[in-house]
């Protein structure tokens, strides 16, 4: 067999680099979405590529390239695979760490919760108030003033013993202190 050579374009070059900058870039492991029907602008630019790659294999390449593999072929599959492994490992911690302080922070939005409910209790909480004496006597006056409006001698009764509980609740008081 004889010795032969390949001729590379710069164009081919280019874009081989390219592709190998865009694979070292991607960190996370990606699904792409593949469609059932076909595109037709992707498939112009591929029959392009493929017109361009077998014209550079012809032999109408630019004088002078020879063919070299590119530096980013030049990693073992190994590093890829322990660079990988590397990615995944931290991706691991960084989940675990996450997920440390959302409990963290549930736990403490709780916390503070119950904090600013007793606060608020102990700040507006009110005093015991004594309940005003003779108030259901006063309601049932008034009740009895508003539906016999013209004639309100019916509500004597309800008017003496509302007052004779007002007379005892002011001698209690007097008593008290």
């Amino acid at each position: 067999m004889g010795d032969f050579t390949i001729k590379l374009s710069a164009k081919l070059v280019n874009r081989l680099a390219e592709d190998g900058e865009k694979l070292k870039k991607k960190t996370k492991k990606t699904k792409a979405k593949t469609s059932r029907e076909p595109q037709q602008p992707q498939t112009k630019i591929n029959q392009k590529r493929v017109l361009d790659d077998s014209k550079m294999l012809k032999g109408t390449a630019a004088p002078g390239w020879a063919l070299q593999p590119p530096s980013f072929l030049s990693v073992t599959p190994t590093a890829h695979s322990a660079e990988l492994n590397a990615i995944q490992s931290v991706v691991q911690e960084s989940e675990r760490v996450l997920e440390k302080l959302n409990k963290k922070e549930e736990n403490t939005v709780q916390e503070v919760t119950e904090r600013a409910k007793s606060l608020r209790d102990r700040e507006f909480k009110l005093p015991y108030q004594k309940p005003l004496p003779c108030l259901a006597e006063k309601d049932a006056c008034e009740a009895c003033y508003k539906e016999f409006v013209k004639d309100p001698l019916k509500c004597l009764h309800l008017l003496r013993s509302y007052a004779d509980c007002s007379r005892r609740a002011r001698q209690q008081v007097s008593s008290a202190s």
